[in-house]
């Protein structure tokens, strides 16, 4: 097996909603603001070559919106989906799957391309299985009304339409191991309806990518959660659960959302778990 980091595109975020009712003076000093209030954000995908099987964790925001649409987000830097997988020798036709963490458009909208020339959305990874689970699925394509924002139809329907798309089991203590794709699955319910996190054995480690569970280091401290989670209580004790679980398994966390930091480690501190040291996914593995 051989991971690679995929770099799919920058952009920016507000840091009042990234972080919730925490205050900008704490949040500030781990996650600067620009003079806008917007803060860097990665859209950090996992690639997985294991066998004859390219497995793709996440897509990022894609390219098919409008400008309009991209000007909410403050797109910055030079990388895209295509580039990275170029870097690494790939192409997306090489892609067998696109494990999908949840539906909302910066996670997913990679998935889907506008074709138009034919005026239609098609899959962007043509020979490739998708991968979801039935309750999210649900959740994600009969949206609340907080969520609807963030679930686009163009990047759902779409992969369903195409007969492409597949569904991982969701057990009733939440952790599903060895799933069809090689890699526990760890289902969290605090940010949105069974978002997927994966836990990948790797060179004599677990890596989790962290997906929405914790964004960014700035995340870290427990009630440091996010104003887009549907349920943040929820949040914090799902947090807390898997933070102490990942002290004690000496977990590595790669950060899908984190633009200057990929990979750290917790530790266990007076004060709580707190963040132990950081890396790049290069150092770490390669």
């Amino acid at each position: 097996m051989k991971l690679y980091t995929i770099e799919t595109g920058n952009f920016k975020l507000d840091g009042g909603a990234m972080f919730g009712v925490v205050p900008k003076s704490i949040w500030n000093r781990t996650n600067p603001a620009d003079p806008n209030n917007m803060i860097d954000i990665a859209a950090r995908s996992l690639l997985i070559e294991d066998g004859n099987r390219l497995i793709l964790i996440d897509t990022g925001l894609g390219n098919k919106q409008s400008d309009k649409f991209f000007g909410y987000y403050y797109l910055w830097g030079d990388d895209n989906l295509d580039k990275s997988l170029r870097n690494h020798g790939f192409h997306r036709d090489d892609i067998t799957d696109v494990f999908l963490t949840h539906l909302h458009f910066d996670h997913c909208g990679g998935s889907i391309l506008l074709n138009k020339e034919k005026g239609i959305y098609e899959p962007a990874f043509k020979n490739a299985r998708f991968w979801s689970n039935k309750d999210h699925w649900e959740w994600a394509t009969k949206p609340n009304d907080r969520e609807k924002a963030s679930f686009l139809k163009e990047n759902i329907f779409p992969i369903q339409e195409s007969g492409q798309l597949s569904f991982l089991p969701v057990p009733d203590n939440g952790f599903l191991k060895n799933a069809e794709l090689g890699f526990d699955v760890l289902y969290v319910n605090g940010h949105t309806d069974k978002q997927m996190i994966p836990h990948i054995q790797y060179k004599g480690k677990t890596l989790v990518f962290m997906a929405d569970l914790l964004p960014t280091v700035g995340h870290i401290p427990l009630p440091f959660v996010m104003g887009y989670d549907t349920r943040p209580l929820l949040t914090l004790e799902e947090k807390k659960t898997f933070l102490d679980h990942a002290v004690t398994n000496n977990f590595y966390l790669l950060l899908e959302h984190d633009a200057h930091n990929e990979v750290c480690t917790l530790q266990q501190t007076e004060k709580g778990v707190r963040l132990k040291d950081t890396f790049s996914f290069k150092e770490l593995f390669n």
